[in-house]
């Protein structure tokens, strides 16, 4: 069968050129990684699973190029792999045989077509048969499944469209991958379309491995640089002599009975760990997806491994493992930067692929972060994008003035923070004051939590973006030694006020907003 989409040179993936939008395909995006400004693809958790698509395949790029970035033997020589990857990047562009040679010979024929009838990009033609009705009907699942956020059954709920399973709206064989990518890194745990491979007919499935996680990528100058500092660092593995393969790459699709392999790197651990399986099928003439099948891959309990890109914090409760730092949609990136400048305060641990940054580089380089604000089972709240400027030269190691910065950075959080719950504290408290009579403006206060008033939402919805404008003109090596609470505290008070509003002309309010301003102010006191 003629390939009709394929992905190393139809064009799918969004990227910008001299400051031009435009679409290319793998095999241009490696040609010309060095002459790409950024990555354009509009949907966060499809870019974030992407970039890891991506770093394995660069990988074996600069592996066939000669310098083996992909040798898991290297765990035991860190120092030497960071010497190789310093010395590939001097080289400025990937070098074009070693691109030709992946994409032509590396890879078997097909594996990069979306719609090949054996080996499908990232799916599992065995769903046509496994995925039937007791008829031995095909059953899919409806392309609104695969495309996250998209109702689906009779009563879904319409969150970002207005689509239905009862008039299914195609999807570009394009966009349709980025849906692919989304699904197998962030797709749901629970019911899902049962799949038949022995007598018992399972119906439902794992979450993906990246499920409600927030990731933080190095971003360079242009996107060779970006690619190649976002190959992960070698890891210990139970057998380094075992072959690191994607699922592209493997001679056989896996058995869904079967134990799991153990997780290789890079290619395991950046694109081996899907819980789910996947079927995308095209229309005619293979420009649509009309229709999809969306089931379980395994059973088998998913490996304990550490994600390179995530924030890795502890429980507070000193109870149990570290856990993936979960996405927020209402926090800011800036909020998160203490925890990728300090090595760590042994209550969250910095991303992994942010270690061993190249000297000579870490001026020139932001960090991206895709988030995907998601509960663990089935409700998606929405994804994000954000960027930072060039802050990794203040990372803790980089040298003497560079830690001042980076424990500036952690204190300014820290009291932006802590002004935050303040702020929370008083608003509740103001709107206790304001309408319950019985209170007495003078004496202790005990709220309740669960009854907080709509001014706590409000004056934080204020406060946080007043907060992220004073945390960035504090961000700055002039005022490393100033204290940080006072413009905070500032912002705090401005937001109050703004919330209250017309109601501080209420005697009552007038009292509230003065005893909710006085707990702002005692932070003062006691910090500055």
């Amino acid at each position: 069968m003629e390939e009709i989409f394929d992905l190393r040179d139809s064009p799918w993936i969004p990227v910008k050129i001299a400051g031009i939008p435009q679409f290319i395909g793998l095999r241009e995006m490696f040609h010309r990684a060095h002459e790409i400004d950024d990555l354009e693809l509009p949907v966060p958790p499809a870019a974030s699973g992407l970039m890891r698509i991506l770093a394995a395949i660069t990988a074996r790029i600069v592996s066939i190029s000669g310098i083996a970035l992909d040798d898991a033997h290297l765990a035991e020589e860190p120092e030497k792999w960071i010497e190789f990857r310093n010395r590939f990047l001097r080289e400025g562009r990937f070098s074009p045989d070693s691109v030709e040679t992946y994409f032509n010979n590396y890879v078997p024929k097909g594996r990069f077509d979306l719609f090949d009838p054996e080996r499908p990009f990232l799916q599992d033609p065995r769903l046509r048969t496994e995925c039937v009705d007791a008829r031995g009907v095909p059953n899919p699942s409806g392309v609104n499944k695969v495309v996250l956020g998209r109702p689906t059954g009779v009563n879904g709920a319409v969150m970002f469209g207005h689509f239905t399973d009862a008039d299914p709206v195609p999807v570009p064989a394009g966009e349709a991958v980025w849906w692919l990518i989304a699904q197998l890194y962030y797709g749901p745990s629970g019911q899902c379309t049962p799949r038949r491979i022995t007598d018992h007919k399972p119906g439902n499935g794992d979450a993906g491995p990246l499920r409600k996680s927030v990731s933080f990528h190095p971003w360079g100058p242009d996107l060779f640089h970006t690619l190649v500092l976002s190959v992960p660092a070698p890891v210990d593995v139970d057998d380094p002599d075992v072959a690191d393969l994607c699922p592209w790459e493997r001679d056989r699709l896996p058995s869904p009975l079967a134990p799991l392999d153990p997780v290789t790197w890079p290619g395991g651990l950046l694109t081996g760990r899907a819980r789910h399986a996947v079927l995308l099928e095209p229309s005619a003439d293979g420009t649509e997806v009309v229709d999809a099948y969306v089931t379980w891959s395994t059973h088998e309990p998913a490996p304990t491994v550490a994600d390179p890109y995530v924030v890795l914090d502890m429980p507070r409760s000193g109870d149990g493992g570290p856990f993936a730092r979960p996405a927020d949609g209402h926090r800011a990136i800036w909020r998160d930067l203490d925890a990728l400048l300090l090595k760590g305060n042994g209550q969250s641990q910095r991303p992994a692929i942010l270690e061993d940054l190249p000297r000579e580089l870490r001026s020139q380089l932001r960090v991206r972060a895709y988030g995907f604000d998601q509960d663990g089972q089935q409700r998606d709240n929405g994804w994000y994008e954000a960027s930072t400027p060039p802050v990794l030269a203040w990372q803790e190691e980089a040298g003497e003035e560079a830690a001042a910065m980076a424990s500036h950075i952690g204190r300014c959080h820290e009291a932006a923070e802590e002004v935050g719950e303040r702020l929370s504290f008083a608003a509740r408290l103001a709107w206790k004051l304001t309408t319950d009579a019985g209170a007495d403006p003078t004496a202790k206060i005990k709220l309740d939590r669960k009854k907080p008033g709509p001014w706590e939402a409000k004056a934080l919805a204020r406060y946080w973006p007043a907060a992220e404008h004073v945390f960035w003109q504090l961000a700055t090596p002039e005022h490393c030694d100033k204290p940080a609470h006072r413009p905070f505290v500032e912002a705090a008070l401005d937001a109050l006020d703004d919330t209250l509003g017309a109601a501080r002309a209420d005697i009552r309010a007038a009292r509230a907003r003065s005893r909710a301003r006085s707990t702002l102010r005692a932070l003062l006191a006691s910090r500055d």
